[in-house]
């Protein structure tokens, strides 16, 4: 248990941060279902804008230290992996 002022503060502040990185996190997640939905019908115009909200929030935890930022690149770099194989499907096609 915290006992000086500043310990107390501290504990105080990393729950704050703790409660803002989950939200970030979830929200990202959801982002990403949505992505991931666009792309399994198949739609690359709607999965492009999905993508685009997607890595727009994962930048925005990676600045905010709420992810690491090479773990939002790789991630980003997955998903327009995948957005990409489905335009070369759809182009094929």
């Amino acid at each position: 248990m915290a006992h000086s002022l500043s310990a107390k503060k501290r504990v105080r502040q990393n729950a704050k941060r703790r409660l803002h990185n989950r939200w970030r996190k979830d929200a990202i997640r959801e982002q990403g279902k949505s992505f991931l939905s666009a792309l399994a019908k198949g739609d690359a115009k709607t999965a492009g804008a999905e993508l685009n909200k997607t890595v727009a929030l994962m930048d925005r935890a990676a600045t905010k230290h709420a992810l690491h930022k090479n773990t939002v690149a790789r991630k980003r770099s997955r998903l327009t992996k995948r957005l990409n194989a489905l335009g070369k499907k759809t182009a094929a096609a």
